[in-house]
């Protein structure tokens, strides 16, 4: 299991996994009162949470299925990248796409963070590239069913 070192100044408790087989960990809105956000807006809402990525991993901040699904709250830069070298506190850019206003209220767990590994690359620039069976088959290219 992978160690990462936190600051936690949330107030709240730490971060876990909910079940045994999670992929992601909850994040709390760490905020002193309730926040609106009015339909068609958005909010950066702060965690209270700071994070020493061990080198060579990052993580991502993604929604909560259940607060898109039930209330049309979902992460706007999704998914949100943390890099390793980060050390400020993780929010998360929330918008409402509900009809309502939503109102976020301290400790809510406003979205989740998955941890994994990245590896970085080196281009290597050429005039051609291999040609396969797709090719540059893009964007609904096999059809819709």
């Amino acid at each position: 299991m992978l160690s990462v070192k936190i600051v936690n100044q949330s107030g709240f408790e730490l971060p876990r996994y909910e079940t045994q087989f999670s992929a992601g960990v909850d994040l709390r809105a760490s905020i002193l009162e309730n926040i609106v956000i009015p339909s068609g807006n958005r909010e950066l809402i702060g965690t209270g949470l700071f994070i020493e990525l061990p080198e060579g991993h990052e993580a991502q901040i993604r929604p909560r299925s259940g607060l898109a699904l039930k209330h049309g709250i979902t992460v706007l830069n999704s998914p949100g990248t943390i890099d390793s070298d980060y050390r400020g506190e993780i929010k998360v850019l929330l918008i409402n796409h509900g009809k309502e206003d939503a109102v976020i209220h301290p400790g809510d767990r406003i979205a989740q963070m998955i941890v994994s590994r990245v590896e970085q690359i080196k281009f290597e620039e050429v005039n051609t590239l291999n040609t396969t069976e797709r090719g540059s088959g893009g964007y609904g290219h096999t059809g819709f069913q």
